[in-house]
This record gives structure tokens, sequence and C-alpha cells, in this order.
């Protein structure tokens, strides 16, 4: 029987080598579970087979069935659940975050922990009548796309307060930290983001949920919707809470980051001059924010071509932050490679390098190389060295940076795509006509659609294309 049993558990839910894991952790509880795979209903309709089965469900495996027909058909994963009921964030809102624990209670959450065989119990009696898969190879259930167009008809309440309920959910289990592990997760969310959002009103979602699905969307290049939910949440904010408050700000400079990667430099300018001001005022002239602040306005100056403007900002976030946090802190590296931008337009390029060149040695010491900041920090180099000449040089870096941006971000990333120029405009310059312009063809349909028509980076692609 313990064989048959066995048999059963993984032909529902898992493979071998998982069941053997599990077994040495839950023997006691698997070898006392008594469920079974259910019974095929030939003779009746689809629908009636499964509400049918339905019926016999039990509330936690009907709750995760319809939580699954609000969220992608794919890539369901037991990760994401577990994720938000190990979390330690306070939402704004007690009946929302009380109704997040209530959920996550019935799917395994237990005090401030995570029972995975509560959840894979629940998963089980799901799959015994054949409602939910294992995807072995990447550690995810799926539910057939008939079964989950059905699912949402049996959602009982209400269907528009579940859906809020689940994406924040999603928004909750988004990692802050930007490692490999974590991008990777984000980008995983995505489709279950969109699915979720579906049918939401951007004015119905949450402050501090919205911030985090815009992080989904930020990590994912993502640009509009980015910029749609941003909107929204800054005019919130401002009517919640007033014009100078610190969140209505940090929304004001989110979406100000947002029109930068959009390339509508005036827009951002505009609105970084407004937050730096009121930082000023509230913050202090020191604050980190404040700081923040004249970093992003000085950068926005020098895509504009104003590099004094810039320069000048510049030193003074570098020199304070040096002061106020170390030369080896993140944000004073970040500080200095900004700079070293300027140095670089400005045709500095001994002083661009000689910054470029400490920054990512630290950056490798504190974050690793294939950080964010550490790739960011390699493309400026390389655009340094592409300056002074020394294209084989540039190229190394140029390539590592394109193959990491692909592996975590993907082909369509806007940092993916800007890398792809970059290394396009490296091979033009050594005469490697046939490179170049497979990378510029590759780009240039995928920086239109992401970026839009006039974004500046799809002229500057064009005008490639015309060398």
């Amino acid at each position: 029987m313990a064989v048959a049993q066995a048999g059963a558990f993984i032909h529902c839910h898992s493979s071998l080598h998982e069941y053997q894991k599990l077994y040495w952790r839950e023997r006691d509880n698997l070898l006392q579970n008594k469920e079974t795979q259910g019974q095929d209903l030939y003779e009746l309709a689809v629908y009636s087979t499964w509400k049918l089965s339905y019926d016999k469900l039990d509330p936690p495996a009907r709750l995760l069935l319809q939580i699954c027909s609000l969220l992608h058909h794919e890539g369901i994963s037991e990760e994401m659940f577990e994720k938000v009921a190990l979390s330690q964030l306070q939402l704004d809102d007690s009946e929302l975050q009380g109704d997040v624990a209530k959920l996550l209670n019935q799917l395994g959450k237990q005090n401030s922990g995570w029972s995975s065989w509560t959840f894979q119990k629940v998963v089980m009696r799901l799959a015994s009548h054949s409602f939910i898969e294992h995807d072995h190879q990447n550690h995810t259930y799926s539910i057939h796309p008939l079964v989950h167009h059905w699912s949402g008809t049996t959602m009982e309440g209400n269907k528009h307060g579940m859906q809020k309920l689940i994406l924040t959910i999603i928004a909750i289990s988004f990692p802050l930290t930007p490692t490999d592990e974590n991008i990777k997760y984000v980008r995983k969310l995505l489709k279950h983001t969109t699915n979720s959002m579906a049918s939401l009103k951007p004015e119905d979602i949450n402050p501090l949920v919205g911030q985090h699905i815009a992080g989904i969307y930020a990590t994912t290049g993502r640009l509009k919707e980015m910029e749609v939910l941003e909107v929204m949440l800054m005019e919130k904010r401002k009517r919640v809470l007033g014009d100078d408050h610190p969140d209505t700000l940090t929304c004001m400079e989110c979406l100000a980051e947002t029109y930068w990667e959009q390339g509508r430099w005036s827009e951002a300018e505009a609105l970084y001059l407004v937050v730096l001001e009121k930082r000023k005022w509230v913050l202090g002239d020191d604050h980190p924010d404040t700081l923040e602040s004249m970093g992003n306005l000085a950068i926005t100056y020098l895509d504009q071509g104003r590099w004094k403007e810039a320069e000048a900002l510049q030193v003074v976030v570098m020199e304070k932050r040096k002061r106020l946090l170390g030369e080896d802190h993140p944000g004073t590296l970040v500080a200095m490679g900004s700079l070293a931008s300027t140095y670089r337009k400005r045709g500095h390029l001994d002083d661009a390098e000689a910054l470029e060149l400490m920054v990512l040695e630290k950056s490798k010491q504190l974050l690793g190389d294939d950080h964010p900041d550490t790739l960011i920090a390699k493309g400026n180099l390389a655009s340094t060295y592409k300056e002074q000449g020394r294209l084989k040089d540039a190229e190394a870096l140029e390539v590592l940076v394109l193959e990491k941006r692909k592996q975590l971000l993907g082909d369509g990333h806007p940092h993916t795509l800007k890398a792809m120029l970059n290394l396009a405009v490296t091979y033009w310059k050594q005469g490697r006509w046939n490179d170049a312009e497979v990378l510029q063809v590759a780009t240039m349909e995928k920086t239109k659609m992401v970026l839009g028509d006039e974004h500046p980076r799809t002229l500057e692609n064009q005008s490639c294309q015309h060398l």
C-alpha cells in the first residue's frame, strides 16, 4: 500500500526525487495520507464533470483553483505564496492585510512560517481531479486553459475584491533586492501581474501595492504600463497626503525616472526640479533623498547636453556622499560613475577612465560581477574605451554586458536593447559592417515597439543604420 500511495502522490504532484526529499521531512504525514485520484465521468459533459469534481473539493482546494483562474494559467508557483507568508511588509490598509492573511492561512501559512506540506496537500486534491498539473522542470504548476477559463465562473463572492487580493499577493512577493535570482523571479511574475490587472482600474489599487507592481514593470521594461500606474499613484498621494509629503515626493520622482527612461527629458527635468526643491525644504540639503534628487536631475541635464550644469551638481553629490556614507558605499560609487560620464561627454577621457576603473573594481568587490550597478559600470568604462579608440577593450566589456542582460532581463528589455546598440556601434567603428547590421536590425523593431518611434534611442539606432 505504501508503494501504491507513493505512486499516487508522484503521479498527482511530484517527481520521484522530490518525493524522496519530502518523505524524509514528512514521512508520517505521507504514510497517513489517504487521498485518492478521484474518478473519470466520461458520460458527462466536460463542464458538468468539472462541476461534480469541484463540488467534492474542500474550501482550501476551491480557493486555490479560484486563485489560479486570476493568475496566468502557467508558471504558478508555491514560492509566491511562501514569500508573502514570510514577508514582514505592513500595508497601510489593515483590512486588506487581514484578508491576505486569511487566504494564506488556508493554503499553508502557520503563524509566521509556511508549511509546504499543507500547500502540497491542497495541490494534490486539485490534481486528483485533474484540475492542476506539476511542471517538474520549472517547479511550478499549470492548469489547462479551458479549466482556467471555467474556474473563473466558480468565483464565490466579490470577484473584483478577489482580484485586488491576488494583485496584493503578487505585489508583496516582489523582492526589493536586484539579485540574479530575484530578477528571474520577477520576470515570471509579469504574466501573472498582467492577468490580475486585466479588469482593475489603476485608482482601485492600494498605493503601496501599486508601487511594488510598478517595480515589476520597471524590472521587466514595461514603461507604458509603469507610467499609467505611477501617474495614478502620484495623484492619489497628493490628494490623501498633500504635495509635500515624503511619499508623494517619492511617487513624483518615480514618475520622473519613467519619463527619463522614455526619453522625455524635459518632463523628467520639471518633476525632478520640484522634488529637489521640496526635499531641500522638508529634509535639508544633506539628506540622502535630497542627494538622490540632485543626482537624478544631473543625469537629465547630461542627456540634454547641459554638461556644466550636470557636472556642478554631480561634484556636490559625490563629495557629500563621500563625507556622509564613505568612499566605498554603493551610493557614492553611483555618484562617481555619473560624474565620470560627464567627464567623458566633455572630452576629459583620462579623468573619466580613472573614475570608472575605480567604480568598477569597488562594485565588483561590494556587489559582485553581475549586479546591475556593476553592469552599468562595465558599460560606462566600455564607452570611454570606445572614445579613446580602444575598440577591442570596449568590445570585450560590451559583449559581457549584453550576454548578462539577455540572460537576466530578456531580449526585449530597454537595457538589453541599449547594450545591443552599444555593441553594434563598436562593431561599426571596427569596420565589421555585417556584425553591426545584424545587431542593428535585431534592435530596431524591438526598440520601436518598446520605446516608440520618437525615443532618442530609436532615433540613434536609425542614424547608425545610415552611417
